[in-house]
Formats: structure tokens, C-alpha cells, sequence
């Protein structure tokens, strides 16, 4: 497999920031033409996987925490989890969280015995300045389908999204649909859903919706955001 997890967190320390964020910037829009928009087959759902990170923080060093969660689809039963932890210092800057957070979720990946049909991605597909967010960065790195589920709008606009749950509008930029703002609960803050790889924008804000139940987040996503606290909690012990 290759890992196309681009610029090292090294080569960051040691170089000129400046123009190692032009590198990373090169390298995200050279990337982002790899992306896989062409829809995905619904049926094939058996299992899909939950990400999330966390982070703890001392004086001298950011710890993070990556954890998966494998779900049968419908049921919500938990298949799998797995995680890993890793000392990191890349620093957080808008536009470039998968270089932060893409290689310890990486070492989490190494680890799982069951592979998901699908998965759900803690952070944008489609929907960033370059096309290239987290869930699409992950997706192509292990080229498997992947959604991003963002909890917050990191690019692009949209119009108003009517209070029932269900309900959504296209996020734009400029132009162009890059995802979709769904509200998967009634009268609670929405989601920003786009495709991440090998997801068309259409069946993005389905497949979400369809795993949510009684929470905002979809049950995937929730389960491997739970299962990072706990994780976070035992670490700073």
C-alpha cells in the first residue's frame, strides 16, 4: 500500500515554514486530482468505521490520540476498535489538519483485523480551500470510500437550512457544490457532510443520515469520538 501521507512532520520542524506550507499546499491540490467522485453502491454496506482524534496537551510536547470504530451497519454493534497514540508537532493551521492528524489515524488503520466498506471520517471530504480535507486525504491514502462529517464549516457558503431534521442545502464555493449541509436532528446544529473518496456528492448526506439515530452525530463517528475521550482521560492519568 502506498502511503500518501505527503510532507513529514520532521521536514516541518527542520525547514522554513513558509515554504514547507507551499509544499504542503503543492502537495494537496496535486492530490486532490486523485479523488474518486463517482458514487459508491449502497447495497455493499455491511460495515462502516467510525474515526476521531484527540489531543492532550503538556508543556513540552501534543499527544494524539487516534481511535476507529468498525459498526454493523443497522444494528450498530461494535465489530472492532483500535487505536493508536503518537507525539506530534505539527502545529494546527487551518487548510492542513490531515498532516497533523493523518499519520497517527494511519497507525490506527495498521492495526485493524476487519476492514469496513465505508468510512466516516471526523473532519471535511471535498469541502476544503483545496479539495483535499482529512476524510478525502485518508480516503485516497488507503483508498477505501470515505465521508467527511465536519461539525463545522471550514470553507464555502450556504443558505439557511430549515429546522427539521432531514433537511439540507448544497455548500458552496463560489460555483460549485462541495457538499452538503445536513441537519440530522431537529432544531440542533447542522452538519457539514461532503464526499471524501469513491462517495458521490449526492449519496454523501444519504449514508449520513441513514446512520444517525438519536444523536446528532451519526453512530459511527459517535462511537469512535466516545471511545477517544476515554482513551485522552486514561492518558493524562
Amino acid at each position: 500500500m502506498e502511503l500518501r501521507l505527503g510532507i513529514s512532520l520532521m521536514e516541518f520542524a527542520e525547514s522554513n515554514k513558509k515554504s514547507t506550507y507551499k509544499k504542503a499546499v503543492e502537495f494537496q491540490t496535486k492530490l486532490a486530482g486523485t479523488v474518486d467522485l463517482c458514487g459508491f453502491s449502497l447495497q455493499g454496506i455491511h460495515l462502516i468505521a467510525g474515526t476521531d482524534v484527540s489531543y492532550s496537551h503538556t508543556a513540552k510536547e501534543t499527544t494524539a490520540v487516534a481511535g476507529i470504530v468498525v459498526m454493523e451497519y443497522g444494528t450498530w454493534s461494535v465489530v472492532e476498535r483500535v487505536y493508536a497514540v503518537k507525539d506530534i508537532n505539527f502545529p494546527y493551521i487551518p487548510g492542513l489538519l490531515s498532516f497533523r492528524e493523518l499519520p497517527v489515524l494511519i497507525d490506527a488503520f495498521a492495526k485493524l483485523k476487519t476492514m469496513p466498506d465505508l468510512w466516516l471520517v471526523d473532519g471535511a471530504g471535498i469541502a476544503h480551500p483545496r479539495r483535499l480535507g482529512l476524510a478525502s486525504h485518508f480516503g485516497v491514502t488507503v483508498d477505501q470510500p470515505a465521508i467527511g462529517v465536519a461539525k463545522s464549516r471550514l470553507t464555502g457558503s450556504h443558505a439557511t437550512v430549515p429546522s427539521q431534521q432531514g433537511s439540507r442545502v448544497s455548500l458552496y464555493d463560489g460555483e460549485e457544490v462541495i457538499g452538503t449541509v445536513l441537519r440530522t436532528r431537529s432544531n440542533v446544529r447542522p452538519l457539514y457532510i461532503s464526499p471524501g473518496h469513491k462517495v458521490s456528492i449526492a449519496q454523501a448526506p444519504e449514508i449520513v443520515l441513514s446512520c444517525c439515530t438519536r444523536y446528532r452525530l451519526p453512530e459511527p463517528t459517535r462511537a469512535a469520538h466516545n471511545f477517544v475521550t476515554v482513551l485522552r482521560q486514561q492518558l493524562l492519568k
